[in-house]
């Protein structure tokens, strides 16, 4: 006989073994740069850097359109050097945080602004042949050939 309040079912089992806490499978250190994820932000630093020259150099026919294209340049630079900087120094280890779904996120919201770009500084590049001045006598196109190769090459 069970005493008075037992049941006969057993007590469930302790979830803590079912679901892990969430761990860094991504290297601290100069090994981050061997991985994919570390591959991927030092390129994003390297065409970052390119594309913030490239629209840089040229004059801007269109501010609010490359404007914005240097806004996410410049961001996505910068967040790149930190989020590199926190398995390259070993931050990841101390701070308690699932590094790979925050690297999934972080490469998945800076292709998604990038891209973005792309279309602005690609919708720029197409209106070359308009002319600058609508009422003018001259035929002054918005961007220059220099202007329009440089453009197209911050575009790819």
């Amino acid at each position: 006989m069970l005493p008075r309040g037992a049941s006969s079912m057993p007590p469930p089992p302790n979830p803590a073994p079912y679901f892990p806490p969430p761990r860094v499978t991504l290297p601290s250190g100069l090994e981050i740069l061997r991985t994919f994820s570390g591959a991927v932000i030092f390129l994003e630093i390297v065409f970052g850097t390119i594309v913030w020259i490239l629209v840089a150099s040229t004059q801007i026919p269109l501010p609010l359109l490359q404007g914005w294209v240097m806004f996410v340049a410049v961001t996505a630079w910068f967040l790149s050097i930190v989020f590199l900087s926190v398995f390259l120094f070993g931050y990841a280890n101390r701070i308690a945080v699932n590094w790979n779904q925050a690297d999934f996120i972080f490469h998945g919201a800076t292709f998604v602004f990038y891209f973005g770009a792309f279309l602005l500084q690609a919708a720029t590049t197409s209106l070359h042949y308009f002319p600058r001045k609508f009422n003018s006598t001259t035929q002054e196109t918005i961007l220059s050939g220099r202007e329009y190769n440089i453009s197209i090459a911050a575009s790819v």
